[in-house]
């Protein structure tokens, strides 16, 4: 049996205060390899629907540019506060959980409806027609950028009755974000406790760095 001053603890030991020294991996620009910071743009691959992080500069060549394989996800987080949206309307929609987003998908030529689940982001077969009619009463769903832009339905809080419903137009990275989160810490039937605190947590940051579109100041 090794003592503690043996030559095979002394190694162990050794070993897990280099393992311990070692630094994590810095994350890079998918692009060009430059090392980011933790706040770094995101790029779109529309046609992949994948998300890359990118450098400042690298991020800048995409910006505006139209025929190019990625867009530039924006960061602008606005909450619409006079979204207009019926229990009917949104029941045409077909969506089985009462959380959703939005976006217009160039490949697809159409508005694209995806929900959160255990599994990752779940594609919801929409009706046209019920989006129209809800996009009429909503100009501000015009101004959605493609690809990179949705709009994020919370009704979770409406449906069990402590809370009202919330409506974002945000950057199609934070609702992968969301994606994920769910994804990984989803437990069981109902998800667990822990999940749910972090989408509440969730929630509360976005409403916290939104631009408030139908109010004053900062959500």
């Amino acid at each position: 049996m090794a003592t503690k001053g043996s030559p095979s603890l002394e190694a162990a030991f050794g070993a897990l205060r280099q393992f311990a020294r070692r630094p994590r991996p810095a994350e890079r620009c998918e692009l060009c390899s430059l090392e980011l910071s933790p706040q770094h743009p995101h790029l779109l691959d529309p046609a992949m629907r994948k998300l890359v992080c990118s450098c400042d500069a690298c991020a800048l060549l995409f910006s505006g540019q139209s025929g190019t394989r990625y867009k530039r996800v924006p960061k602008l987080v606005r909450l619409l506060t006079n979204f207009r949206l019926t229990d009917a309307q949104w029941d045409s929609l077909t969506i089985p959980i009462n959380m959703a987003f939005f976006f217009h998908g160039t490949p697809e030529a159409r508005v694209v409806a995806m929900y959160p689940s255990p599994a990752g982001a779940t594609e919801s077969l929409l009706s046209l027609e019920s989006w129209n009619e809800i996009a009429q009463a909503n100009p501000e769903l015009q101004a959605m950028e493609a690809d990179v832009e949705a709009l994020l339905v919370n009704r979770i809080g409406l449906a069990r009755g402590f809370a009202n419903a919330e409506y974002y137009l945000l950057p199609i990275d934070q609702c992968f974000k969301l994606v994920g989160l769910i994804r990984r810490q989803w437990r069981g039937f109902s998800g667990g406790a822990e999940v749910w605190q972090q989408i509440a947590d969730y929630f509360a940051e976005l409403r916290r760095n939104a631009t408030v579109l139908g109010g004053q100041g900062h959500a």
